[in-house]
């Protein structure tokens, strides 16, 4: 029945959309100052929205392993690209899948599904950005699949300067903008939702400047052979040696990427990114010809992270600087979000990253709002901004505007004008809506007395998202559950009725006072004295939706997951909280914590009984008189329907059956409280330690040095290519303070173990802070052995990027204009860099770091 409904969406859409006359709608054009406009009524044009890769590469293909339908998931997600406000698509056209060696075009399964999808933004009112070759593979994160196309027959540093590849190009390019989707009946060149064309993606140009215009310039002309009048893009952030050569072509537009914390980590980082993101600088702005083209972010994301402060901050300096067409890469499909094998350094989806969606949302309405070119203070001066504000600590992005109240976590916040709100979207909780599920919500007022409600399904996170990836681990498991809801807005009062519209969900009700139950789905939600003027059901097309339209994943919540981070160091003689995030086919029945000292010979097994505390997660409390110096180790162990699981096993059983023979625990390492606040100890090659050089062309090695008689240690060797590199080594050490707060309140001094230093004369030493500000001291590297700063001595210092951002020719550091004194409760980051020049193959030995 779900997709029954899907299918008579589409249909009732296609009729209404292409009905439109061509000659009646909008186009984009691009006037003498670089703006794009509208041609109807000449006004700035603003975009905001995101790649979506679904008819390409390895998302077509995981498609086909799990069994689904491609199309359905196209509908699916474009939905979802509605709810969240965009109108913006941007896709890199993997040339390979659709073209032969000589550049002519196949019509296949990925070309049919590319039109599909065109079709389908534009039943959505979403515009359309095409880059029309990648020059690369199509394998990522598997093998390629040589296809025999012109991209696989030369090296993509050399494909723009081959004759042969250049006249594959032209033919293939000139094929592509005429090509006429069956779908709308209109050539990609006369669309009137396509916008323009950018060449190819990431180009690389290792040949002259003179020769890159003339590509440049064979690509236009091939274009303008087969009729095309839309803008055209190229990209001008790479090969900065020939950025006159691009302003010098007759391109109406220019594209960007932003990469703040650069990509692939393998992990999920931690920390305040907003320095990262106070600016977004372009060198060559005076070059000649730069201020007569158009500014577009073909791709942006700050990867690596499930926080949803950043896409509002980011948004606000592309704006800044002029861009009208923003797109973060890349939106996950549906069908194979829960893995995030598509790209492991990004992860958006609504089902399963809501907080992240929902602040892409917010975004969007920074794309919308905020004017070109409109300057703010310095962070951290500048978290609130308009009707925005972004917050690390609260990890909350937020729009409070007269008739919108959008939030990505939870908020103490009210709404300014509640009385003339029109759109509510959340997750979590506000004044407004008190809610305990994980999923996001919206909520749209219809009339007066008549609101939408639309409910995601919980999602909660089980793995690491960003670690290596595989279609046979679930990162994120969706849950359905029935959650307590409070809705208190304008005009719908107390004692509303609810009615379900959403196919299969049979609901009706009436609130008690402002409270109902609701599971995933959609809602009307109706003052229960107010007669609407209209009438509204299910297949009413309101904006761009129908009222009844509603796309979630289905529970597969198959087994329990218990997602716990143990604390790395705790204090004898205290109590332990212990937090767990636990999410299964059902709700346990109990959840119960052994140590590592049960047995099942004894009569005696102390035990701690966890409690839910609010959705998924459970807390407990384990006494001081259970915790004994050196090791603590444990288990969760949960139970339903006389069943065990315990974990980290992930095991059936537990710890007490005369057959359990699992020996996995969570640990905590003991120490008392007088004793030093340890942040780094040498254990492997790795230890939790980066290390990174300024400029990336200089770089550090590492090794792993064993010492027996004393303390391991990592010896470090520089390869110097640049002689004013800087090098920096960082380590997250939040986890390792937070559970020592006397301790670290108490601390006076820095130690750090340091030998065989040689070439370097000189360390800066310290902390990056939750505020994302750095302080440091400098030590004199005289000696073999223990150095000791006073953290009286450290003083606020600009803070180096790390990881490097892209585009290279960003800022490094930033350089803040006020002065916020260190204080030791907010340190977050361990940091310590080269202060002089230093001779290649320098050296360096690191040992323990600690606090006294």
């Amino acid at each position: 029945m779900r997709l029954l409904f899907t299918t008579l969406c589409s249909l009732l859409f296609s009729l209404s959309v292409f009905a439109q006359k061509k000659a009646d709608i909008p186009t984009i054009y691009i006037d003498k100052s670089g703006v794009m406009r509208w041609s109807d009524t000449r006004q700035e044009a603003s975009f905001y929205g995101v790649n979506y890769t679904m008819p390409f590469a390895h998302a077509y293909r995981a498609v086909n392993y799990i069994g689904k339908n491609h199309k359905e998931a196209i509908d699916r997600d474009v939905y979802h690209f509605a709810r969240l406000g965009f109108n913006a698509y941007r896709i890199h056209v993997w040339d390979v899948e659709i073209s032969d060696a000589k550049g002519n075009l196949i019509e296949n399964d990925h070309l049919d599904l590319l039109d599909y999808l065109i079709a389908k933004l534009r039943e959505r009112n979403i515009r359309v950005l095409i880059t029309t070759m990648t020059n690369f593979g199509n394998g990522y994160p598997e093998r390629n699949q040589n296809t025999g196309a012109f991209s696989y027959l030369y090296d993509k540093c050399k494909i723009h300067s081959t004759e042969e590849a250049i006249v594959a190009q032209e033919n293939y390019i000139n094929s592509f903008v005429k090509h006429v989707n069956p779908y709308t009946r209109l050539s990609y060149k006369d669309d009137p939702y396509i916008v323009g064309f950018e060449i190819n993606n990431e180009p690389c140009h290792a040949d002259t400047p003179q020769q890159t215009e003339s590509y440049i310039n064979r690509m236009l002309s091939a274009i303008k052979k087969a009729g095309n009048n839309k803008p055209v893009f190229y990209n001008v952030s790479h090969n900065l040696g020939h950025v006159q050569a691009y302003f010098n072509t007759a391109i109406q537009g220019t594209t960007y990427q932003w990469y703040p914390i650069g990509l692939v980590a393998g992990h999920t980082r931690k920390g305040n990114f907003l320095p990262y993101v106070d600016d977004y600088g372009i060198p060559f702005f005076n070059v000649k010809g730069f201020d007569t083209k158009a500014k577009a972010v073909y791709e942006y994301d700050p990867a690596d992270i499930t926080y949803s402060y950043m896409y509002p901050a980011m948004t606000r300096a592309f704006r800044t600087q002029g861009f009208q067409w923003i797109t973060q890469f890349a939106y996950d499909p549906i069908d194979i979000a829960w893995a995030n094998t598509e790209y492991q350094t990004h992860f958006l989806n609504l089902a399963y990253t809501p907080n992240k969606a929902i602040s892409m949302k917010i975004a969007a309405e920074v794309a919308y709002k905020v004017p070109m070119y409109q300057k703010y203070a310095k962070y951290p001066n500048d978290t609130v901004f308009t009707d925005f504000h972004v917050s690390y600590a609260q990890d909350l992005s937020e729009l409070n505007s007269t008739d919108k109240f959008f939030y990505s976590n939870n908020t103490a916040s009210s709404p300014v004008m509640p009385e003339q709100l029109q759109s509510v979207a959340g997750c979590g909780s506000s004044p407004i809506v008190k809610y305990e599920g994980t999923g996001a919500y919206f909520l749209d007022k219809l009339e007066n007395g008549l609101w939408r409600l639309e409910v995601m399904p919980d999602a909660v996170q089980i793995e690491d998202p960003f670690s290596k990836p595989s279609l046979k681990k679930e990162v994120v498991t969706i849950a359905w559950n029935t959650w307590a809801m409070e809705v208190r807005l304008p005009g719908l009062g107390e004692n509303f009725t609810v009615t379900a519209i959403n196919d299969g969900n049979a609901y009706n009700g009436l609130s008690k006072g402002a409270g109902i139950s609701v599971k995933p789905g959609v809602y009307l939600l109706k003052n229960a004295s107010y007669t609407p003027s209209a009438e509204w059901g299910k297949n009413t097309r309101w904006n761009d939706i129908l009222l009844g339209e509603f796309v979630a994943p289905e529970a597969h919540a198959k087994t329990f997951s218990v997602v716990h981070q143990p604390a790395k160091v705790i204090e004898s003689g205290k109590p332990l909280p212990v937090e767990a995030q636990i999410v299964g086919p059902s709700f346990p029945d109990s959840v119960i914590i052994y140590t590592d000292k049960v047995s099942f010979w004894s009569d005696k097994n102390p035990s701690v009984k966890m409690k839910r505390i609010h959705g998924y997660t459970y807390g407990a409390e384990i006494p001081a008189d259970m915790i004994n110096e050196g090791l603590f180790r444990y288990n969760i162990i949960v139970c339903k329907d006389n069943k065990n699981y315990t974990y980290p096993a992930k095991t059936e059983g537990n710890p007490l059956d005369w057959d359990y023979t699992c020996s996995e625990y969570w640990e905590s390492a003991v120490v008392r409280a007088e004793d030093p606040l340890v942040l780094l100890k040498i254990t492997d090659e790795y230890s939790d330690v980066e290390a990174y050089g300024i400029p990336e062309t200089s770089y550090v090695l590492r090794n792993f040095v064993t010492d027996l008689t004393s303390a391991n240690s990592l010896k470090f060797r520089f390869k110097v290519t640049d002689a004013d590199a800087r090098f920096f080594w960082r380590k997250y050490i939040r986890d390792y303070v937070s559970k020592r707060k006397d301790r670290l309140e108490k601390s006076k001094y820095l130690c750090v173990n340091l030998k065989n230093t040689k070439g370097i004369n000189k360390l800066n030493v310290g902390f990056v802070t939750s505020d994302g500000f750095t302080y440091t001291a400098v030590v004199n590297l005289d000696k073999d052995g223990l150095y000791k700063v006073s953290l009286s001595d450290l003083r606020q210092v600009k803070t180096a990027l790390l990881p490097s951002p892209y585009p290279t020719f960003l800022e490094r550091y930033f350089e803040p204009d006020i002065q916020i004194p260190f204080a030791t409760e907010k340190i977050e980051m361990l940091e310590m860099s080269t202060v002089d020049d230093i001779i290649n193959d320098a050296t360096l030995d690191l040992g323990s770091v600690w606090l006294e």
